[in-house]
Parts: C-alpha cells; structure tokens; sequence
C-alpha cells in the first residue's frame, strides 16, 4: 500500500523516524571518518567521536575495511552528554559537528534542510511492502530501480531535492514508483532547436514517440489558437518544472505565444534514480526522456543546458562509433545507449543576465535516450548497478542474493562482472584518455537468467564523459568533451570513481555477509587489470605512466565539497581544480602486483 493512502506524511512516525535518523548517523560517521572530517578514537567498546565542544560523545561499533572503509554497526550508535545518553537526532548531530564539518553560517541551514529531506525520504521507503534482497534479485528492471532505498552511497545529504512538496514527493520521487504523464510545450524555432544523430528526423522521431494521435492533436490546439504548427518545436517538460518554474519563471514566453502549453501526453513513464529522468512503462522500447528541473539535489541544481543539448547527439554517435570499431570493447560487449535527439529552448533575456553556467539558463531542455529493453537477449534481464550495494530490513545484500542463485563461486561471478564493468573503464582510459563517470546509476547490467552478470551498458553520456588528451583529434562538435587535467589526477577517474566510489562499498558489503572475503574481492579485482593489460601489450608505456599498482592513490571527497557549496558544489568551468584532497589511500590492489 503507497504510504500516502491515508495521509500524506502518514511514514513520519516517531519509530520510522528514530530509525531514520539512526541510519542517517551510521553513514554521516562511516563517511565523514572516510574523508577526515571527523576522527574517531578508540573507546573500550569500540570507538567515540566528540562534537565540537567536547561535550557531547557518540560511541559505536565498527569494522574498517580497504581503502579506510568504515562499516559503523548502526545499532551501537549512542550519544552522551553530562552523564545522560540522550536520543539520536541527525540535525543535532550536523550542529554538534558543524565546526569540524566546516559548514558556514550560510550553507548550515541549507544542509540541515536537505538532511531532513533526506530522513524523510527513507522514514518513506521504510513504510513500503518489505520486499527482501533475494525477491528484489529476481524482479524486473523497474521493479529494482524503483526498490531501492539508499541513494548515492557517499554523500550523506544525498536525497535533498529541494523544493518538492510532499505531495509532489508522493507523485514524482522515484521510490514512489507513481506514473508519471509529462508535459508537452510547443517551443517556438526562433528561440528553441531540435538536433539529432545520424539517421534521426524530427517529424519521424516524434511520431514514433508520441503517436500520430498526438502529434495531430496537438497541432490543432496549436491551429485553434491562429498559430502554425510548422513554426513550433514540441518539448517534453517534467510537470513539476512546468507548474512550479516556467508558468511563472517563462510567463513572458508563454504570454507572447513562443511557448505554448499543448496538455500532457498519452505515454505512462516512471522516474529514474536520477528523479528528472524518465523511463516510458506503456512501451518499455521507446527511448527514455530526460527532462531539466530546478530542484537542489546533491550539490547542483538539476538543470538541463539548451545549450549543451545541441551537441549531444553528436557526441553520442561520436562514442558510439568509437566503441563499434574497437575489438576489445566488442570483445567485452560493452555499448552505451545513445542520447540520439535533444531539443532546447534559449531564453534570450536570462541570457542577456546571466553567465553560461547559471541555472537560469538549464530550465528549459530535454533529451531523448535510448532504452536497453530492445537489446536483451532471451532470458535477459537488466538492473541498474547501483542496485549492487542495495542491503534489505534484515541487511542480506542484492548482490549477494545475484552471486547465490547465479551457480557460480563468488570469485568467477565478481571476475565476469568486473570483466564487464572495469575493463572498458580501463580500455577507454589508456587507449583514448577518454573517462566516464561510472557511478552505479549510470551503469545498466545486463544479466543472463541466473544472475550472472553478462555485459555492461553505460548512460548518461555527453554530461559525464570526458576526453584527458589534449592532442586528441576530435569532431567540432564533439570538442566540449576535451578537458584539462593534469597527469598526476588522471587516473583518479578510476581510483575515486571505480574503486573509492562503488567498489570500496561492494567488497565490504559482501566481506561483511561472510559472501567473499576482502583478499579475495580485491585479489579478484586485481586480476581483471593484469587480464586486461596483458591482452594489450602495446600499451606497456601507458601502462607504467599511469600506474594501476601504484601504493596509494590521493583521496578525493565528496561530502567535503557538499559541504563547502551544496548550491553548486563544483566550479563548471574548472572542475578538476574543484576537488577536495585530503591526505592518501593505500591502493588495495597494489600488494597483488605481479
């Protein structure tokens, strides 16, 4: 039963919310130990942190794993002060920390906001049917995307999304799982453009997904109202941007008819992991559509650049071709699905005010994407790999529910997704200097009927890839991607992506079930990088520059940059100067060097 049947904050329980907030502190103390911002000490149970004035003392119980993972046990958390232990209260525990946190007078609210967000959103998934790892391991595609209940497993603040109301959480946060119909706008061509790659044509494209019925439909209600359907653009909106930002934000537009709002189309879709992204239900083949909305989640604001969508088709089939002529990425089977059609709308007047990276300027964009469901073979399934680090109410973990109805050992279902997973990272790095952002909700795995991982689809391309060569010869089109970072960093896009980022949480998630111990996960890790160089030797010289083996690698935080800017956390002009180092981890597949 949805939580909201009865009531709409019906899961804020004073249980659910104890619990939450218990949650909320083991992760803000396993985190926040990770990157240094606070220090636990030895304690006679286990261990104790002190707020800022020393007064006040949480002490629990932890297991610390590779790269300094801390594995808090939540049910140890206890706070103390003057002789009294007192409840557990997350946004008590941002203020008690706040000086080692280094929130400023202006981001501390803005944080303890989305904290409570945050808190509120897994008091919500706690209220949900129970549904254990083992059940969810063996559920469809948005079955799993839709159950999940953790979110970016770094960042502590990572469910914000500011400004939803509870009624439209209840309607647009993916863990609702409601069906969402989108807006549609008519977007005037003198201010809006439609690009596409190879082979895709506007008229077509849209036909195809919104139907003759509709696209007829709403060129009547374009030609009610004396205007010519052959001078707009259709746009597909996110319904909290269009009620919430444009109606308002966009009146002047819509007053003077260059957008016109046309109603909500036929297509049933769900939101993704990523909220302003859509996956269509009523035709699971038909092409995702990722929308631009002005909520605040994880650091940015959840914009979409008109700007930027021009080029995006172009840099997709740029990738796309890259990875069609390479015989070892074929070899893997590795592919991305193509944001194939984008369109954008410029509104000349916040332009005029503002500069190219202001938020007012990513309101109003939407791209097409398309959907892996056409390319499953018999008895395959897909999952979203943030799935992977998924634990249940009792704490039994989706992938070690994968690994135990796969058949396999441990180690061989670890080496066939690694196979499928870290070897094109590695490839596209030393043989192009080109780097994703790999995160679990950008990789889509592919699994054969008894969960063994078979291959590995990347997404979110043209926002999140990146070419490091500054020789590299590239399409002007494709030229934004080019970056310049400097050596030293660059393979930091696997260490703090891949391994910092996902596999840290993977190994100990599945040490801790007793599924597969830590020698063996990074031994198995290990083995996937010596496989791939040895398959390519003549890239020995690139192999020693960027060392794979090297003793430790800089620690690169997250929450540290949240917590510096969480309205925009990175500098979009120079994001790799950004980055917060603090100090170094011991590379934990250094000691199996050959």
């Amino acid at each position: 039963m949805n939580p909201a049947a009865h009531h709409p904050v019906a899961h804020l329980t004073p249980a659910r919310w104890a619990d939450a907030n218990r949650q909320l502190i083991r992760k803000a103390l396993a985190e926040f130990a990770h990157e240094r911002l606070l220090a636990p000490e030895p304690a006679p149970d286990g261990w104790r942190v002190l707020s800022d004035d020393g007064a006040t003392e949480y002490r629990f119980r932890a297991r610390r794993y590779a790269l300094d993972h801390w594995q808090v046990e939540a049910d140890s958390i206890t706070r103390h002060r003057d002789g009294a232990e007192l409840p557990l209260d997350a946004l008590r525990f941002v203020i008690e920390m706040r000086g080692a946190l280094g929130l400023s007078d202006e981001i501390l609210p803005v944080y303890l906001e989305e904290i409570s967000s945050t808190l509120s959103g897994t008091a919500y998934k706690s209220a949900k049917p129970r549904i254990t790892a083992a059940e969810l391991a063996r559920a469809d595609f948005q079955a799993i995307e839709t159950g999940m209940t953790e979110g970016h497993p770094c960042f502590v603040a990572n469910n914000g999304r500011l400004g939803f109301g509870i009624d439209e959480y209840h309607a647009y946060a993916p863990e609702a799982a409601s069906g969402i119909h989108l807006v549609w706008l008519a977007a005037h061509r003198d201010r809006a453009a439609f690009t596409a790659g190879a082979g895709v044509e506007y008229e077509t494209f849209l036909r195809a997904e919104l139907g003759d019925e509709c696209v007829d439909g709403f060129a009547r209600t374009l030609a009610d109202q004396g205007l010519n359907p052959d001078d707009y653009l259709l746009m597909p909106v996110h319904p909290w941007q269009w009620w919430n930002k444009l109606s308002v934000t966009f009146a002047a537009e819509i007053a003077q008819q260059r957008l016109v709002y046309l109603g909500t189309g036929d297509d049933t879709y769900l939101a993704q992991q990523s909220i302003r992204t859509f996956f269509n239900t009523s035709d699971p083949s038909k092409h995702y559509v990722k929308t631009a909305m002005s909520v605040l989640n994880m650091g940015f604001m959840r914009g979409l650049s008109a700007a930027y969508m021009e080029a995006t088709p172009a840099i997709n089939d740029w990738l796309a071709q890259l990875i069609d002529g390479d015989d070892v990425l074929r070899s893997a089977r590795f592919s991305i699905i193509r944001e194939c059609a984008a369109v954008g709308y410029r509104h000349l007047e916040y332009e005029a005010a503002t500069d190219r990276y202001s938020p007012y300027r990513k309101m109003l964009a939407a791209l097409w994407r398309e959907s892996p469901v056409p390319t499953l073979g018999e008895g395959q399934r897909a999952t979203t790999m943030a799935a992977l680090l998924h634990t249940d109410h009792e704490g039994a973990s989706f992938a070690g529910a994968l690994i135990a109805g796969s058949g396999l050992a441990p180690a061989e279902w670890l080496r066939r997704y690694l196979d499928a997973y870290l070897l094109p990272v590695l490839h596209t790095f030393y043989a192009y200097d080109l780097v994703f952002m790999p995160h679990g909700e950008n990789v889509i795995l592919v699994l054969d009927e008894s969960g063994a991982v078979d291959r590995a689809v990347f997404k979110d391309i043209a926002e999140e890839i990146a070419v490091m060569d500054p020789h590299a010869v590239l399409p002007p089109a494709v030229e934004r991607i080019r970056v310049d970072v400097p050596d030293e960093t660059k393979l930091l896009s696997v260490f703090t992506d891949v391994f910092d980022c996902f596999l840290r949480f993977l190994g100990a998630t599945l040490a801790a079930e007793d599924v597969l111990d830590e020698d063996a996960f990074w031994g198995t890790v290990a083995a996937c990088v010596r496989g791939y160089q040895e398959s390519v030797p003549q890239f020995a010289d690139r192999f020693a520059q960027y060392d794979m083996f090297a003793g430790e690698f800089a620690l690169s935080c997250l929450n540290r940059l949240q917590l510096r800017n969480n309205q925009q956390m990175v500098d979009l002009a120079d994001p790799s100067a950004a980055l917060q180092f603090v100090g170094t981890l011991e590379n934990p597949i250094a000691r199996f060097a050959a």
